[in-house]
C-alpha cells in the first residue's frame, strides 16, 4: 500500500483556507489546473511510498514512539508558493522548527522499519506546505496565484497527532480523476 505520514490541519483551518481558494479559481487560466480536494488537504511529513503489509506493525510502532517524544505545537496555514509551475501550496506559520523536527522523526521512523522508499536526511531540507493545486497538461504561470496567496493568514490550532495516510492512486483512467486519502492510524503527541 502507498503510505506518508501526515499532519492533518483540522476542519476550520481548511474551511478558512477553502474560502481563499474559491477566490482563486476565479483568476484567468484557474479552470486549466487540477485543484486538490480539501478533504485530503495535508501537511506530507514523510513520504513512504508502497509498504508491504509485513513492514506497517514496525512502522506503526516506530511512528507511535515518534509521536510519543513530541509536544503538541501551534500551527497556523500562512502565506503560499509554488514550485516553478508544477505546484502551488499553502505555507505554514506557527512553531515550524517543531513541525520540521516531527518529518525527521517520521522519516527516521521509514527508515528504521525498513521501507525502501523512505529518504535519509530530507528532514533538513523539509519545506511544510499543502499542495492546492498542480499544473494539467500545459504549463500554467502560477506566479498570480502565490501572490494572491501571500497576504493569506488562517487561525493557529494545535497540532495533536501524527497520521499514517494511503493514497490511493485513480485506476479508473478517467480524466481529472483525484487520489483519495484514507487515514490508517494516527497517534496523539504526548510528551
Amino acid at each position: 500500500m502507498r503510505l506518508f505520514a501526515a499532519v492533518l490541519p483540522p476542519q476550520e483551518a481548511v474551511e478558512e483556507l477553502a474560502a481563499r481558494a474559491t477566490d482563486l479559481r476565479s483568476l484567468p487560466g484557474a479552470e486549466a489546473l487540477r485543484w486538490t480536494e480539501r478533504s485530503g488537504w495535508h501537511f506530507t511529513l514523510a513520504f513512504y511510498g508502497e509498504v508491504e503489509e509485513e513492514t506497517l506493525p514496525g512502522l506503526s510502532a516506530r511512528l507511535a514512539r515518534a509521536a510519543g517524544r513530541a509536544a503538541p505545537f501551534p500551527l497556523a496555514l500562512h502565506g503560499g508558493g509554488r514550485f516553478g509551475d508544477r505546484a502551488l501550496w499553502a505555507g505554514a506559520s506557527g512553531d515550524v522548527a517543531a513541525l520540521r523536527l516531527l518529518a525527521g522523526r517520521a522519516e527516521a521512523a521509514g527508515r528504521r522499519a525498513g521501507v525502501p522508499g523512505a529518504p535519509g536526511d530530507a528532514g533538513r531540507s523539509y519545506r511544510p506546505h499543502l499542495t492546492l493545486a498542480r499544473s494539467g497538461r500545459r504549463a500554467t504561470d502560477l506566479r498570480p496565484y502565490a501572490e494572491a496567496l501571500g497576504s493569506f493568514e488562517g487561525r493557529a490550532w494545535e497540532v495533536r497527532a501524527l497520521s499514517l495516510v494511503r493514497s490511493r492512486l485513480p485506476a479508473s483512467g478517467v480524466a481529472g480523476e483525484r487520489p483519495r486519502y484514507e487515514t490508517v492510524a494516527h497517534w496523539e503527541l504526548s510528551r
